[in-house]
């Protein structure tokens, strides 16, 4: 019996049933497969091998695998490109390629692509390639003003600060009495404030004036700011103020014409003598005045300062013009001052003058005499007594 014939093959699938007398034996089929393939797991055929599955790349770097049946083949990726010489596939630097052309600002090369980069203040646009600017200020960088800017953005100070130098954008206090002309910014002291300064006058006497850096003299004879008598007469000065009394000598009277000086009190004392008072009568100084003067320190003294102007007064119709003598008798004891004489319009004047720096406070009274001459002869004599009150400051 061929049991090789039976419908049901006796052997396993990858074997040849083989007739023997009274039996049969199964033979192992030998497939041989070429390069490229593998013997199926039942050994009836061959199976194309898959090259590019697993572990073991046949491609180097920068390549793809591609089978193909019995065989395969590599190909370049993108980004890159084959050299024949090395047979091998290269990274292609696309930014030196096509410079300019792939990104608005800086093209990094990487691996078989590149990327875009902006420069500092920029952030790159959805897009990948082009560059928007960065508002830097929605971030509130500085300490007080921001600009935004191309690319950048800049700090500003307020009035009255500066910006730093170390980071630059810090404002700091600008200390404006420490400045080079801050001394001059305020007539009295500069005070430093953030972002401004303020002037400051001398706490009494003084107020601040309405552009608010000089100091000018509060009248407190007019404010009523004084405390003298109903006898006493109240006189400003430079800062403060005196209550003065004005007592004629005696054989003398008030009159009710001042002596012509430039001063703001000024009291005219005339002889009046009895009948029978000879040496009265024969005494040569016919007037006694009283009148004061309040100055400053002057900061910077360059030569002599009129401060007085005494007129001697004239015949209507003289037949002989005096000659009028004017002298400083009494009061001047650091020699600051002195008088000199001019002529204006036919009018004698004797005019006092500040010869020497004089630094406040300072008071002096100083004794006038203006002598009148006819003939060489001493005709008669008139006495100003001038109280000077000079303030310590210059203002």
């Amino acid at each position: 019996i061929n049991e090789c014939t039976n419908a049901v093959l006796p052997c396993q699938p990858g074997y040849t049933c083989i007739n023997n007398i009274g039996s049969y034996s199964c033979k192992r089929n030998v497939v041989n497969c070429g390069r490229g393939y593998h013997l199926s797991a039942d050994g009836s055929h061959c199976v194309d091998v898959d090259e590019c599955v697993g572990s073991q790349n046949p491609c180097g770097e920068g390549h793809f695998c591609m089978n193909f049946p019995g065989s395969y083949r590599c190909e370049c990726k993108t980004g890159y490109y084959f050299d024949s010489i090395s047979r091998t596939c290269i990274d292609e630097n696309e930014c030196r390629r096509y410079p300019g052309r792939l990104c608005a600002h800086n093209c990094e090369n990487t691996p078989g692509s590149y990327y875009c980069s902006c420069s500092k203040g920029f952030k790159l646009s959805p897009d990948g390639r082009n560059c928007e600017d960065i508002n830097e200020c929605e971030g509130n960088p500085c300490s007080q003003e921001c600009a935004n800017v191309y690319g950048s953005y800049q700090c500003y100070c307020r009035r009255g600060y500066q910006l730093s130098d170390v980071d630059g954008i810090t404002c700091e206090d600008i200390d404006e009495c420490a400045l080079p002309a801050g001394g001059n910014i305020c007539s009295y002291r500069c005070v430093n404030v953030p972002g401004s300064f303020q002037c400051a006058c001398p706490v009494a006497g003084y107020t601040l004036a309405s552009n608010v850096r000089n100091c000018q003299d509060i009248d407190e004879c007019i404010t009523g700011r004084h405390n003298c008598s109903g006898t006493e007469t109240c006189f400003n000065v430079q800062g403060s103020f005196r209550c003065l009394i004005f007592e004629c000598p005696e054989n003398y009277r008030k009159s009710g014409d001042a002596l012509r000086v430039d001063s703001t009190e000024t009291v005219r004392c005339i002889k009046s003598c009895r009948p029978a008072d000879t040496s009265c009568i024969l005494d040569p100084v016919n007037t006694v005045s009283y009148t004061v003067i309040s100055l400053p320190t002057y900061r910077e003294f360059i030569g002599p300062i009129e401060i007085i102007f005494l007129r001697a007064a004239s015949p209507a119709f003289p037949s002989v013009q005096p000659e009028i003598v004017f002298r400083i008798t009494e009061g001047n004891t650091r020699n600051s001052f002195d008088v000199t004489k001019r002529y204006e319009n036919t009018i004698t004047i004797g005019v006092v003058r500040i010869v020497k720096p004089v630094i406040g406070p300072f008071t002096s009274t100083l004794k006038l005499e203006m002598d009148s001459y006819l003939t060489g002869q001493l005709s008669h004599r008139n006495i100003v007594y001038v109280t000077i009150y000079i303030s310590e400051y210059w203002f």
